[in-house]
């Protein structure tokens, strides 16, 4: 399950600003220096854990910012993908309520503060 905490990106460039996650970091074809060289890279939906295909034009990714206590942006992000079909059932805001919830939760269990 790709809600483990963001690591830094292993890009480049050493000024990069966005974080990736297990799940982008080990998907696809590297080449000799890590860099992935795939044109396509599948998402899966947050709500179904259905594979999101390249013809679904309703879908989105929504990439939710960690603040920290003082509400500053620490730089970190948790990725949320949902399909047209549960967009299209009007389902899009409760699930991204109880997955977001359930990821603050595991995180809290484990000690991590987002």
């Amino acid at each position: 399950f790709f809600f483990k905490t963001p690591r830094r990106c292993a890009s480049l460039s050493s000024s990069c600003a966005h974080t990736t996650t297990p799940l982008t970091m080990s998907a696809g074809m590297h080449n000799s220096d890590g860099v992935n060289i795939d044109l396509y890279i599948p998402r899966k939906c947050t709500a179904t854990n259905r594979l999101i295909s390249a013809k679904d034009k309703a879908s989105v990714q929504l990439n939710i910012g960690h603040v920290s206590a003082d509400g500053v942006y620490t730089g970190e992000y948790t990725p949320m993908a949902l399909c047209g079909f549960i967009r299209s059932q009007g389902e899009a805001d409760g699930e991204i309520d109880r997955k977001f919830t359930k990821v603050i939760a595991e995180n809290k269990a484990n000690g991590i503060d987002i």
